[in-house]
């Protein structure tokens, strides 16, 4: 049955795509409908970035903000300690608390382009889980917050089941999360009146914890809404590419590259991600997502502009722009290609496309040679032993047609 939302939160979700499952969807409308709903999703710190990855859930805070609510950011200061062992294969190396807190400064960054931090009613805040996980006492803990929890039932749940069944081992320090993160909306509930829990499609038994662990600590009605796990139409995770992760800093990701990621976007996914990632209108994204043959290219540039535009900012996605245009259009190299200094005037081809990021070995890098994929200056290369001399202009280097890089005079 599919239900017309009186809010415009589960409305605004909903139309664009974000819901995959949600905990009692009428009575979280009704509550949407009548006033500010603080809502939060949770960040581990594992890197200095997240990726592309995580802004699904980045763009649902944005979502709540604009229609009238309040996001909360959560970092994950103490369950980073931990590390989620949700769908993973192993577990996940321990960070030292300085690289935590380091990661949680250098992230924060990227959040204040999406969100508007205050102390308003609908303004975001960043809380770290840190703040009261590093104070429990082990045993008063276990008195009030473990009875709750049945052993056969988080066995149960698909993120410890995969783990178990492939016979990969599961610690009791990570078996713990799951008990953390039911705590953490506890507390943010406590806190901050915090009503609704959002995550991915993984986090559905995580949640659910924590909704129920506050019915029976303090009587507390909150919610939970999870995302569709965002695949590409060929079936690969969205954010994953040959050359590995798509960072949302740009310290770890040029603005081009970032800008070109989305304009590789399948035909098939224009629609689905101009919805999910920009705020453009839905009549304005309907038009765009019906254009056909080459028209659709021009969808693209629109996505990729208005993608790297919001994590970026305009002036990066113009620049990407315009050095798109002339690197594919007029065969010139723009100012914004990703570039590798050499030192001593000249470079092996191999290690050339090493330096610019568009093979990971030596290996990789003849393979990428012997099939025809690299150029210089427009040029084939079919030797791998070739010498490249770099002084004076930059000498651009290609991986098959999409893929560009400047070699500069280091």
């Amino acid at each position: 049955m599919i239900m017309a939302y009186t809010s415009d939160l589960l409305r605004t979700l909903d139309e664009r795509g974000y819901v995959h499952q949600m905990t009692d969807a009428a009575a979280l409308d009704r509550l949407a409908a009548s006033g500010v709903v603080p809502g939060y999703i949770g960040f581990d710190p594992t890197a200095p970035s997240l990726h592309v990855g995580s802004l699904v859930q980045i763009m649902l805070l944005r979502r709540m903000q604009q229609t009238g609510h309040k996001p909360i950011v959560l970092m994950g200061g103490g369950t980073g300690k931990i590390g989620d062992p949700s769908f993973k294969d192993e577990a996940r190396k321990l960070l030292a608390e300085d690289g935590i807190k380091a990661n949680v400064a250098s992230i924060k960054r990227i959040f204040e382009r999406f969100l508007t931090f205050g102390d308003g009613s609908t303004d975001a805040v960043m809380v770290d889980n840190a703040d009261w996980l590093d104070k429990l006492e082990y045993i008063p803990f276990l008195r009030e917050v473990g009875q709750h929890f049945s052993v056969n039932r988080m066995l149960s749940f698909d993120s410890v089941k995969l783990r178990l069944d492939r016979e990969q081992s599961l610690s009791f320090l990570e078996f713990n999360y799951m008990i953390l993160q039911a705590y953490d909306f506890r507390e943010l509930a406590q806190r901050h009146g915090c009503r609704l829990q959002m995550g991915g499609s993984d986090q559905w038994g995580n949640i659910v914890n924590g909704i129920e662990l506050a019915r029976r600590m303090d009587g507390t009605e909150v919610f939970g809404v999870t995302t569709p796990l965002i695949t590409t139409a060929d079936g690969g995770k969205m954010g994953k590419t040959m050359a590995g992760a798509v960072w949302l800093h740009e310290d770890q990701l040029p603005h081009f590259d970032y800008w070109q990621f989305w304009r590789n976007t399948d035909d098939r996914d224009v629609g689905r991600f101009l919805r999910l990632f920009t705020d453009l209108p839905l009549d304005e994204i309907a038009r765009l997502e019906a254009l056909e043959g080459a028209e659709i290219n021009e969808a693209k540039k629109i996505l990729a502009n208005e993608a790297t535009a919001m994590c970026r900012g305009r002036a990066a996605a113009d620049e990407a722009s315009e050095t798109a245009r002339r690197t594919f259009e007029e065969g010139a190299a723009g100012a914004a290609l990703p570039s590798f200094a050499v030192e001593g005037g000249s470079i092996t081809i191999v290690d050339a496309l090493i330096g610019l990021g568009f093979a990971k070995s030596k290996g990789e890098a003849r393979r990428l040679i012997a099939g025809g994929g690299a150029r210089v200056d427009g040029e084939k290369v079919s030797d791998e032993n070739a010498v490249i001399a770099v002084a004076g202009e930059p000498v651009k280097v290609s991986s098959g047609k999409k893929n560009h890089g400047l070699l500069t005079a280091g």
